[in-house]
């Protein structure tokens, strides 16, 4: 049966190859700064993710946004991107 436990920063960093066998035997570890879980280490399936498929976002961006995706930008955003005088 797989096991959850929480580590601290520095016992994971010093027995991160022990940690990985035990996630590849199923375990979850949470790891832990000053008692707070701040990330959570866990095993990926076997399967590979599937590939990326040209052209399924077609559509995603309206038309209106693509006819003006060449415009100037308004002037409260471009003062974002010159240099201050």
């Amino acid at each position: 049966m797989a096991k959850s436990e929480t580590v601290n920063i520095h016992e994971a960093k010093t027995h991160f190859s022990k940690l990985i066998k035990r996630v590849e035997r199923g375990d979850e570890i949470v790891i832990a700064r000053a008692g707070h879980p701040v990330a959570r280490l866990c095993g990926m399936s076997a399967e590979s993710p599937k590939p990326r498929v040209p052209g399924t976002g077609k559509g995603y961006f309206s038309k209106e946004f693509i006819d003006h995706i060449d415009d100037p930008l308004p002037p409260e955003i471009q003062r974002y991107f010159e240099p201050e005088e």
